[in-house]
This record gives structure tokens, C-alpha cells and sequence, in this order.
């Protein structure tokens, strides 16, 4: 893989992983038409998260600070016998629905997989349903009151829900970000707190995938050359930083609008070359 490559990859992940148009999506699309489809391709895929999972941390470091804080008070009252799921301030409520959000990710696992095959496959039709699932979700929240809810008043079926939405965010071409921050929307969230419980929700699923394919990289990295992985996830992390700057910005402006048009072109786009190639039996490639 050379430095180039790396490069476009890295900024395609940085702004894709944040903005709501699915970063798994434009990745599949990117590797299905240079031809970088393959094992190779979903391992490089997963490093470059490393990369916008910096830049999260980076991003929202003080409430990230803040739950780690509270997660050891939590402990300390526990031991203690002065922990209550009555009256707890809002990080520690925040740090149970997290929790609560996770738990339909982690029985979709065996799923793993199945998914995974789907990016690595020849095919993109599936890209372009999801982009335009993608589409419908930011369509309808663009629809929605503004929200009140917070970490304080949050309740564990909302939490569910939003975590029910990553799950279906694991398929290539369905934003994680527009998934969770929609679903969020729709269930009452504010829309500074949709933004903020998203992207760290987001911390523990990348964290894990990331520790999983370590040993893959490692023999990746002697074969590919670790520069270039390097330099694309910090191309990740840089763009990544400048795309939660944009997606605050744009929730908060009430213009999400755009993305649902741009995934809709996009995933119609996809659907018809997927199909185009499908019939045909004859992949269109650049380069």
C-alpha cells in the first residue's frame, strides 16, 4: 500500500467516520473501485479507526474525564455500600446508559462475521440500500422538535433504542454517527447532548475492534510497511478533529438536511452500478 493510498483512505475515514454519511460505506466504495477489496482492505479499514478514536477522545476529553471520574466513585460506593441507582448525578446515570446502549451491539457479535463479508465482497448493491437507509433516517429526524433530554433525564428505553441503531450501523453504507445522532433526535434528545452521547458511545465498539485485529495488523504492518498505515491514521485523526468541529456546528444550525440529500444520491448511485454489475457480471474499477 503506498503513502497516497493511505492518505485518501485516512481522509475518507476522518470525515466519514463523523459526518453522517457511514465511513464503512465510502471505504467499501473507495476499495471496491481501485481494486483494494479484501482482507487487507478490512484490516486497514479497522486501523484507521484508531486514528478517529483519538480524535474523539481528543474532542470530548473533558466529559470523557469526567465518566472516568465517576466510574471510580461508582466503585468506591459500591464498596462502601452508598451506591443507588436512585438520585445518581448525571455522569454516572450516563455511564449506565452507555452501558445499556452496548449490550444489543454485543449480541449482534455472532453476526461479525457476516457483516464483514459484506465489505469485503465484490458486489456494492448492498452499500447503496444502506446509504439510502441512511438517507431515510436523517430525513425523518430532520422532521423532529427540538429535544430537551440530557444525561439527567435520559431514560434506559431511549437508551436502547439508540443502541439498537448502532447495531444496524455495523452494516457498510449505514452512518454510525447519523444513525445514533437521528435515532437520538427522535427520542428526545437535545441536540448538543445527541452529538455528544454518539460519539462517545461510539468509543467502546472502535476501542474493541481495534484491540481484536492487533495481531492482524502486526503481520500487516511487516508486510505493507508501517509508514504508511501511520500516516493514515494520522490523516484520519486530523480530518476526524475537523469533522466533529463541522457535525456540532451543523446539528446545531438544524442543517443534518444536506447529508440525507447526499447519502440519497450516493446510495441510488450505488444501487444502480451494483445492480449494472450484478447482471452483467463485469465490475467497473478506476485505475
Amino acid at each position: 500500500m503506498g503513502i497516497f493510498d493511505a492518505i485518501m483512505q485516512g481522509i475518507v475515514q476522518g470525515a466519514a467516520e463523523f459526518l453522517p454519511i457511514s465511513s464503512s460505506g465510502h471505504l467499501s466504495l473507495y476499495q471496491h473501485f481501485t481494486g483494494n477489496s479484501g482482507e487487507t482492505g478490512v484490516v486497514f479499514s479497522v486501523l484507521l479507526h484508531f486514528g478517529t478514536l483519538a480524535a474523539t477522545v481528543i474532542a470530548f476529553r473533558k466529559t470523557i474525564w469526567e465518566i472516568i471520574k465517576e466510574f471510580f466513585r461508582a466503585i468506591a460506593d459500591i464498596f462502601r455500600g452508598k451506591f443507588s441507582f436512585k438520585n445518581m448525578p448525571p455522569m454516572r446515570r450516563m455511564i449506565c446508559l452507555i452501558a445499556v446502549s452496548l449490550i444489543p451491539l454485543l449480541l449482534s457479535l455472532p453476526l461479525k462475521d457476516y457483516i464483514e463479508g459484506l465489505s469485503m465482497d465484490d458486489s456494492i448493491l448492498v452499500e447503496g440500500i444502506c446509504f439510502l437507509i441512511t438517507s431515510a433516517l436523517l430525513f425523518m429526524s430532520d422532521r423532529v422538535r427540538k429535544g430537551k433530554t440530557n444525561a439527567s433525564n435520559m431514560n434506559y428505553r431511549n437508551a436502547a433504542t439508540i443502541g439498537v441503531a448502532q447495531v444496524l450501523a455495523t452494516m457498510p453504507g449505514i452512518s454510525r454517527s447519523g444513525s445514533t445522532i437521528s435515532t437520538g433526535l427522535m427520542v428526545g434528545l437535545s441536540r448538543e447532548f445527541a452529538v455528544e452521547y454518539s460519539f462517545i458511545l461510539g468509543l467502546p465498539a472502535v476501542l474493541g475492534g481495534t484491540i481484536i485485529t492487533i495481531p492482524d495488523a502486526i503481520e500487516e504492518g511487516a508486510a505493507s510497511g508501517w509508514g504508511a498505515m501511520i500516516v493514515g491514521m494520522l490523516f484520519a485523526l486530523i480530518v476526524g478533529l475537523l469533522a466533529i468541529r463541522a457535525v456540532k456546528w451543523l446539528v446545531n444550525k438544524n442543517k443534518f438536511k444536506i447529508f440525507a440529500y447526499y447519502t440519497l444520491v450516493i446510495g441510488i448511485i450505488s444501487t444502480a452500478i451494483g445492480i449494472y454489475e450484478l447482471i452483467s457480471g463485469n465490475k467497473i474499477t478506476i485505475g
